[in-house]
């Protein structure tokens, strides 16, 4: 069974940046559409961040110059680098991956999901 288990979530300042990763297991075949999601108390899940196994990226407008997505298919491992946080950032964040096909959106298709690591950023 495909796993994916988030690390890096933090709190932080405002400003200042976190890592998170996504580590897998399971796949026969690990180059599928992956992302990352966020919900915050109160909101809707929001696809943030997608990036397919050829390294091309799609982010929602609110992340934008901020966030970076990579995937490093070798080691099975998805990251996203979290630049300039910001309080509306807080949310608990989850990797993502789809069963098969290309990212058309940031709001991935999750056939799997990891369980989440918490970011908090403080004013």
């Amino acid at each position: 069974q495909v796993q994916l288990v988030e690390s890096g979530g933090g709190s932080v300042q405002a400003g200042g940046s976190l890592r998170l990763s996504c580590a897998a297991s399971g796949y026969t075949y690990w180059r599928t559409c992956m992302g990352w999601f966020r919900q915050a108390p109160g909101k809707s899940r929001e696809g943030v961040a997608a990036i397919n196994s050829d390294g091309s990226t799609i982010y929602a407008d609110s992340v934008k110059g901020r966030f970076t997505i990579s995937r490093d298919n070798a080691k099975w491992t998805l990251h996203l680098q979290m630049n300039s946080l910001k309080p509306e950032d807080t949310a608990m964040y989850y990797c993502a991956a789809a069963g098969r096909g290309r990212c058309s959106a940031p709001n991935i298709r999750g056939d799997f999901w990891g369980q989440g690591t918490q970011v908090t950023v403080s004013s």
